[in-house]
């Protein structure tokens, strides 16, 4: 049989072959189209990086002119950036999530009152008489425009931060994620992975079995209905949780290596220590007392952790089959959440009455320049990462 022909002109061109033999083609050098969409994946540590920063922003404000500003960026990166996934219709979830804990907030002031002074009363409801143990609480009685307007800005701060999280789910799913953890953290990864998706099968099984039972004409509401889903429901998870027990077990889950007992005890050390560095930092940063020490130690904890982990890694035996790579875009896309977050705490400690504005009196929120140019860059993913960035996941 002649040699393929490794010349320019018969790159893409079929070999010459002898009568009788088969016909072979030399296999182009172009990047398939699986490949070119794996170089353009962004790791999705730097989507969790980002949704988690942008939730840190939120905790720093609560006027809802820079809140649904937001909330407005991660709905539009979600909308150009989602991939076609089972996990892609989190942000949905958590955003119907979101309105009901902003219900929620909005109903306990109506119901248990507020500390918030007001002289506008929108309504007054009979008031419970407690006893003399249960001061500072009532039931019932006198509803101020104050109240509910903050209710309805503490309520909207949570429901964004509800609302980063989804996007986070959103725009690089549990699974995706739990292949980037160290090795020193997979099977505690594993089993939060396995925890997280318990629930999306859950209910869509119930969704599937409720749409046959419809087709069938039978009932599919009530507690009759309710009945005759929930045993093939059940029925199903326990299936799958023997299908991923047994998959878990072929794939050799648990398995560890054999390493020195130096270093065990240098890693339990330095993880150890990082995680008390890291909460004493924490501590320090979030005291008026602590600052001088706060940053330092925070930033040695993080390197001290880093490394027990990276060494913890030693005792995992997995491989990883075309790991997400981190690359210029990923870096982008972290620094962009991480800078509105940083800005965020900055312009509360500078200008704290522009990012809380009052309720007493009452009073329009005013839209502050610099913090609403520091949201904007959340959009920066939007433009610098292009949309086949976020690949399909197996469900």
């Amino acid at each position: 049989m002649a040699p393929p022909d490794r010349g320019p002109a018969g790159a893409d061109r079929a070999v010459p072959r002898a009568p009788g033999e088969p016909r072979y083609l030399r296999p182009s050098r172009r990047p398939t189209a699986a490949r070119t969409r794996h170089r353009t994946v962004v790791h999705p540590g730097a989507w969790w990086l980002w949704s988690l920063s942008l939730g840190t922003a939120a905790t720093r404000t609560t006027n809802p002119l820079l809140l649904a500003l937001l909330i407005s960026a991660s709905a539009y990166v979600v909308a150009t950036h989602r991939g076609a996934t089972p996990a892609s219709h989190a942000y949905t979830a958590f955003a119907r999530l979101a309105l009901a804990v902003l219900l929620v907030r909005l109903l306990f002031a109506v119901a248990l009152g507020s500390p918030v002074p007001g002289t506008h009363v929108l309504l007054a409801l009979p008031e419970v008489p407690l006893p003399h143990w249960a001061q500072g609480i009532r039931l019932g009685g006198k509803v101020t425009a104050e109240a509910l307007v903050f209710a309805a800005y503490d309520g909207l701060k949570l429901a964004t931060l509800l609302i980063c999280v989804g996007a986070a789910n959103a725009l690089a799913g549990p699974t995706r994620l739990l292949k980037s953890l160290p090795g020193a953290l997979y099977e505690t990864g594993v089993a939060v992975v396995v925890a997280l998706t318990f629930a999306p099968h859950l209910v869509a099984d119930v969704q599937r079995l409720r749409a046959a039972r419809r087709l069938r004409g039978r009932p599919d509401r009530g507690l009759r209905g309710l009945l005759q889903v929930a045993l093939p429901v059940l029925e199903g998870a326990l299936e799958r949780s023997v299908a991923l027990a047994a998959a878990m077990e072929a794939r050799g889950y648990g398995r560890t290596a054999e390493v020195p007992a130096r270093v065990r005890r240098t890693t339990a050390a330095l993880t150890l220590g990082g995680l008390l560095g890291v909460c004493a930092g924490t501590y320090g940063l979030l005291t008026a007392e602590g600052g001088a020490y706060g940053v330092p130690l925070l930033l040695a904890g993080v390197v001290a952790a880093l490394a027990g982990l990276r060494l913890g890694g030693r005792r995992s035996l997995r491989t990883r089959y075309r790991p997400d790579p981190w690359d210029a875009r990923a870096w982008l896309v972290a620094g962009s959440g991480a800078a509105v977050a940083a800005l965020l705490t900055l312009a509360s400690a500078r200008d704290p009455e522009a990012l809380h504005p009052g309720v007493v009196p009452l009073v329009a929120p005013a839209l502050p320049l610099w913090p609403a140019a520091a949201v904007l860059l959340a959009l920066v993913p939007a433009f610098a990462v292009p949309p086949a960035s976020a690949p399909e996941e197996p469900s």
